[in-house]
């Protein structure tokens, strides 16, 4: 039973932050604490998060918290390409230009995952603008 200032969960099983999302997640996500699952939607080596995001967007039904940074994830990622093919056509303009806007949107997406990722370990539903309203409303 889980206590006012944190406890466990007896529907999950793991431990319980005060203010955290309870309960109902399902073992969609292999046994993980939903916010674990979350979390793993923003860890960006080798498209692992696309295609974890992806996995939960298909199987996971009942846990909106789950399913908000699924859908946030995706739509990053989407934004993040976007921002690639811009640079990249700029890229056949400028070479300097280019090379320095790579950084920056590299650099700034890399930030943005992490503290993602962060956010959604510490069980906040922490929305970006405009993609986290889509996302929301798609969970």
């Amino acid at each position: 039973m889980a206590t006012p200032g944190g406890g466990y969960d007896p529907a999950g099983g793991g431990p319980v932050l005060p203010g955290a999302p309870s309960g109902g997640g399902g073992n969609a996500f292999f046994g993980l604490a939903p916010n674990v699952a979350a979390t793993l939607c923003y860890v960006p080596p080798c498209c692992v998060n696309v295609v974890w995001a992806i996995y939960l967007v298909i199987v996971e039904k009942e846990n909106k918290f789950v399913r908000f940074h699924a859908f946030q994830s995706l739509l990053f990622c989407g934004v993040a390409i976007a921002a690639t093919i811009v640079v990249q056509i700029i890229g056949a303009i400028s070479t300097l230009l280019s090379m320095l806007l790579g950084i920056l949107v590299g650099v700034a997406c890399l930030g943005a995952l992490i503290l993602l990722a962060i956010k959604a370990y510490g069980n906040e539903q922490f929305e970006l603008p405009v993609i986290g309203a889509l996302a929301k409303q798609w969970a």
